[in-house]
């Protein structure tokens, strides 16, 4: 009878289950380990991190970017990779708060922890943050401000924006620079969100306050031997093709000459036909070629012998921004001039930035181009300095659009947690303690800003939770001199949307991974013995 009852094995020899309470703990474990990791990098006075990589030690990231730092790192546990899916997907939505989105869902996973261990059902815990996620989505909206009907407020608003955002990256320093910087940029673009427009440079040398924005497109390349380097209202041709077939080219195969004349018609051929090519180009009624590939020396000569400004090897990432903000077509043959589009712009000229020549494309006629000129002493801080704007840029991209914005500081979560409070004060059942649970993982977030500062934490929300009781719903924390502030006076304003955001992903995030009550993982592959 008891050969009977024993288990039936339905799974591979090495293949790996864990089920009910080791499931959920190991969830738990995982995300609540990610939160801990990147949680030290957020606020005005949040830390950063050293990513070494594995397979080149000389290869360094130093950065307190979250989605930057999760991406970077080798995961193994399931329901930390879900947190760095939610944090690339935040980054990839709205560009910032991808640090918040995984600090809120790792929080509200800790709450649930300890819910789950009070014998409260993850069914009942979910029912409870879905009822919370509607007041806090409630309470949030209330506290919207839009003043896209005013363009001088709006631009404040944006300047705001920016100098929140930036005050937790390494650009604080010059925050009030950048974000001018950023927000003239954005507003170029005339309401539309294709960055694609802003073209971002580093040099290094300087220091960051040497960076500039120019109203123009700056490509990193030289212009050819001998060819004019300065042009007004150029026409410009813009190609992907061969320039070095004055080169002979045969692979794999022989060609037997009698003598050395018979070669130097082969070549005599080759190079006739590399002018023809040469000839076609100019006949466009062009001053200006710009190839993907490279010019070799023989067309090379021929476009600065005809008064031709040759540039080469402009890769293909700068030929696409070209063809966008001059208005000309990339094409590949040349002969049909009438079918060819020309781009123009009023002045191309070779300048200098740093130690380094570079071609500047000045009044291009998509007149929302610019280029972002990054300087600074090293390449960690340049790449740095890249990934601060590139968060600015989308942030202000996405404010364009959803012109509404909230207060930031830890002042938006302290409205929504007690709004979510309220409702558990009226919800009867367990429901209430999740309710509750929601309310505090949301007070968590000030909570973390204060401790990365060095503050009583405790002391400060505990002062903030008693002035939002008290009315007082423009409190927040002032990191500046640790205490609490009227987070309006100071000027610390986020994004609607991106608030939106972090608190939809991070409370879809966390129901996902309370739903999880089993763990299968597959056999690993057998390896194959080599046969010799």
């Amino acid at each position: 009878m008891s050969s009977q009852l024993a288990p039936i094995p339905i799974l591979n020899q090495n293949a790996s289950e864990e089920r009910g309470e080791i499931a959920r703990l190991s969830s738990f474990v995982g995300a609540i380990a990610i939160t801990d990791l990147v949680k030290t990098t957020l606020g005005p006075k949040g830390m950063d991190k050293i990513l070494i990589s594995a397979s080149n030690p000389n290869e360094l990231i130093i950065t307190n970017d979250g989605a930057t730092i999760l991406t970077k790192i080798y995961i193994d546990n399931p329901a930390a990779k879900i947190l760095v899916d939610i944090s690339r997907t935040q980054d990839d939505e709205v560009g910032d708060g991808t640090t918040s989105v995984c600090v809120l869902a790792g929080e509200l996973l800790r709450e649930g922890e300890r819910l789950v261990a009070q014998k409260v059902h993850p069914q009942t815990i979910i029912s409870g943050w879905r009822m919370a996620l509607e007041a806090a989505r409630g309470a949030l909206t209330t506290s919207t401000n839009d003043n896209s009907s005013d363009k001088d407020k709006f631009r404040q608003d944006l300047i705001n924006i920016a100098k929140t955002t930036l005050s937790s990256k390494i650009l604080h320093t010059e925050k009030e620079h950048f974000a001018n910087m950023v927000v003239d940029a954005v507003l170029r673009l005339k309401g539309s969100t294709n960055l694609d427009n802003i073209h971002i440079i580093k040099k290094s040398g300087g220091s960051l306050r040497d960076s500039y924005l120019d109203e123009g497109f700056i490509l990193e390349k030289k212009i050819g031997v001998g060819c004019p380097k300065r042009l007004e209202n150029p026409k410009i041709l813009i190609a992907n093709t061969a320039m070095d077939t004055d080169k002979i080219k045969i692979f794999g195969g022989k060609v037997v000459v009698d003598s050395m004349t018979e070669l130097s018609k082969i070549e005599e051929a080759e190079k006739e036909k590399m002018l023809l090519k040469c000839k076609k180009i100019v006949d466009h009624g062009i001053n200006c070629f710009i190839n993907r590939q490279l010019i070799y020396n023989l067309p090379e000569q021929y476009f600065a012998d005809n008064g031709v400004m040759s540039i080469e090897h402009a890769d293909f990432d700068g030929i696409e921004r070209l063809s966008l903000v001059t208005g000309a077509e990339i094409v590949s043959t040349f002969d049909h001039p009438e079918l060819v589009k020309i781009g123009t712009c009023k002045l191309i000229e070779e300048v200098m930035i740093g130690e380094d020549k570079v071609i500047r494309f000045s009044g291009v006629p998509s007149g929302e181009a610019c280029t972002i000129v990054l300087r600074g002493a090293t390449s960690h801080i340049l790449e740095e300095a890249e990934r601060s704007i590139h968060d600015a840029l989308c942030v202000l991209a996405v404010t364009v659009g959803e012109t509404r914005t909230v207060l930031g500081a830890g002042c938006s979560e302290m409205i929504m947690s007690k709004a979510v409070d309220e409702l558990a004060a009226i919800t009867p059942g367990k429901k209430a303690m999740a309710i509750e649970s929601f309310a505090k993982a949301l007070r968590q977030i000030p909570t973390i800003i204060a401790n990365n500062a060095g503050y009583d934490s405790s002391e400060l929300v505990s002062q903030l939770k008693a002035a939002h009781y008290q009315g007082d719903i423009k409190a927040g924390l002032n990191m500046r001199d640790g205490c609490i502030g009227n987070v309006e006076e100071l000027g610390i304003v986020e994004s609607f949307k991106v608030k939106q955001q972090v608190l939809i992903s991070a409370h879809e995030a966390a129901e996902m991974i309370m739903r999880v009550d089993d763990i299968l993982r597959a056999a690993p592959r057998r390896r194959e013995p080599m046969r010799h």
